[in-house]
């Protein structure tokens, strides 16, 4: 094979930033990201951006020189990305925020309620139900971050963490405050309204997990090579005939199930904004597959069977 030359430029004014000799033509750009990094150690290869072209997409680690649109000169384009913080760091620090931030509500600390005689002295049994299935729900999630997702990307920009943290947390103490509030009332059908929404929520939390475990098993080897997932032997997984995200649709259906429980007006619009992010999130995995995948499945929605 003919060695190769590799000219990165800076995206933005287009200075040339190195210039690297006897390149393999079957180098990745993973190898080209390590190579540049020995000699700016400051941009490690998780914060680096490589493109052809300086307003387009960044190049996946896996792609190979020889295969890109390039001669033996090729010109890429570097862009710093900033510091980045690993995805299973990320999610134990949103997941174990909402967790104790609940606690605090629902202990009923002074300083959050204050004192007053027309308190009750203990909470409703609902009450006690809710901060259960709130607290399942992220312990759930810190779990599957351990020990059960698999992340294509590995990391995510530092400066995210701040406003991915403000949205779990804030809502966390938002809802939290009215549902252990003193005052609060119970749902309007009781018990019935309530043991519907026990069963629901549990129900969607086990196809959520049976879910992720589905996913993860597609990359039991580390590669990172994409495949179509289909249904398994669990019913759960059954869902995947009709929609490409099923986790999503079952985390909705998680939050709706609390909504229900709860008849709380704060924890019904956390489940309407994770329905619009999950719904754009889906959309865009959706067309993914399509893009890549010409024998999808035509029946299958992004996240709502046969509607959207």
């Amino acid at each position: 094979f003919v060695s190769c030359q590799v000219e990165i430029l800076d995206w933005k004014t287009k200075k040339q930033l190195c210039f690297l000799e006897k390149v393999e033509p079957n180098a990745t750009i993973r190898e080209i990201r390590f190579m540049f990094h020995k000699l700016y150690p400051q941009w490690y290869p998780a914060r680096q951006s490589i493109k052809l072209d300086p307003k387009g997409k960044s190049l996946r680690d896996e792609d190979i020189l020889q295969h890109l649109p390039v001669g033996t000169t090729a010109t890429l384009y570097f862009k710093d990305l900033g510091p980045q913080i690993g995805w299973t760091t990320v999610f134990l620090i949103e997941y174990t925020g909402p967790l104790f931030i609940y606690f605090l509500f629902y202990f009923r600390m002074p300083f959050v309620y204050g004192l007053d005689e027309r308190f009750p002295s203990s909470p409703h049994p609902v009450v006690n139900l809710a901060c259960t299935c709130h607290s399942f729900h992220y312990i759930k999630r810190l779990i599957e971050t351990v020990f059960v997702h698999r992340f294509s990307h590995g990391t995510m920009p530092l400066k995210n963490i701040l406003k991915n943290c403000l949205y779990y947390w804030g809502f966390a103490a938002w809802l939290a405050y009215y549902i252990n509030h003193p005052l609060y009332t119970p749902p309007s059908y009781g018990k019935k309204q309530i043991n519907f929404a026990v069963i629901m929520f549990l129900l969607c939390e086990a196809g959520n997990f049976s879910i992720h475990v589905a996913l993860s098993d597609l990359r039991r080897s580390g590669s990172k090579i994409r495949k179509i997932p289909y249904p398994t032997k669990n019913p759960f997984t059954w869902l995947f005939f009709f929609v490409s995200c099923p986790n999503y649709t079952y985390e909705v259906g998680t939050w709706i199930s609390l909504t229900i429980m709860t008849q709380c007006v704060p924890v019904g619009l956390f489940t309407f904004l994770c329905f619009i992010q999950m719904t754009i999130w889906a959309k865009d995995k959706h067309c993914t597959y399509l893009r890549e995948f010409k024998d999808y499945p035509s029946l299958r929605m992004p996240i709502i069977p046969f509607l959207l």
